[in-house]
């Protein structure tokens, strides 16, 4: 299989999209924590939100290819699952840091993990699913 041709599959796109994201996550919380110090916990919401406005373009347009009207609607779907998975990554930072008394890098290194298998199975399923024919006629849309 060529680099090409893996670029079409959805998961490896996913995995650069948010691989990107990681980056940029980890950037925003160390910069907050060690130049404003910030506390982490808030430092890696913040991340978190911008992530999710450029991870958000990137998904509709490249990983799902999703073009379809009825983008607001598409946007609130990807922030209530984004929203989760933040809840997830803050559960994590909150017991890494305050319960198990461990760096926050490591607290975020395992939110890593575990978020954006989360993310990617609602984003996939639910966010970016494409309309069919026969949703369309069911809700009222195909009728002329």
């Amino acid at each position: 299989m060529t680099i090409r041709s893996l670029l079409r599959l959805p998961l490896i796109k996913y995995g650069l999209v948010g691989g990107l994201g990681t980056g940029i996550h980890f950037a925003v919380l160390i910069m907050l924590v060690e130049m404003w110090h910030m506390n982490p916990i808030v430092a890696s919401i913040v991340g978190f939100i911008v992530v999710l406005i450029i991870s958000y373009l990137l998904n509709r347009m490249w990983t799902f290819e999703n073009r379809q009207s009825g983008y607001v609607k598409q946007f609130v779907k990807y922030v209530i699952v984004s929203c989760a998975g933040m809840v997830i990554n803050t559960l994590i930072m909150y017991v890494t840091i305050e319960w198990i008394s461990i760096s926050y890098i490591i607290g975020q290194l395992i939110s890593t993990v575990v978020v954006p298998i989360h993310n990617y199975i609602w984003n996939r399923r639910w966010t970016f699913t494409p309309v069919t024919t026969s949703m369309k006629t069911r809700s009222g849309e195909g009728k002329s």
